[in-house]
């Protein structure tokens, strides 16, 4: 049997995962990134998107709105701004964070941090497209 990740899924709502898996795939904010077991450590900001955990052939999605994501020696550890699975996602839960987004780029005391909150609205208004067509 091959070795397993120890994988948590925190957001401060509450723990959404704690569990063995095999694979995790995460929306690092330098790109989509990999993580199985033995992986070296490592510690990445995590962009709006999609989180995958792969367990025995089976595969369940989440939604990550930011965060933090660290591996080390014991496992991988996602610290979530906000997250939920996939499944059970509504348009609702998402209305604020999109207002929140849009104050921040109206708000930004600098051009680069209005370039920064525009990118982040770019990702959350992605990822609330691909999980409700729009």
């Amino acid at each position: 049997m091959a070795d397993k990740l120890k994988f948590n899924l925190v957001s401060p709502e509450q723990l959404l995962v704690s569990a063995d898996v095999d694979m995790v795939t995460l929306p690092g904010s330098e790109g989509e990134m990999g993580v199985l077991a033995n992986h070296a450590p490592l510690m990445s900001t995590l962009k709006s998107g999609f989180l995958s955990v792969s367990n025995d052939s089976a595969e369940t999605k989440y939604y990550v709105l930011g965060g933090f994501a660290e591996v080390n020696p014991e496992g991988l550890t996602v610290l979530a701004e906000h997250a939920g699975e996939v499944d059970g996602a509504q348009r609702s839960d998402f209305d604020r964070h999109i207002k929140a987004a849009e104050r921040k780029v109206e708000t930004a005391p600098d051009d680069d941090s209005r370039q920064d909150a525009e990118q982040a609205q770019e990702h959350l208004n992605a990822l609330v497209s691909e999980l409700f067509g729009g």
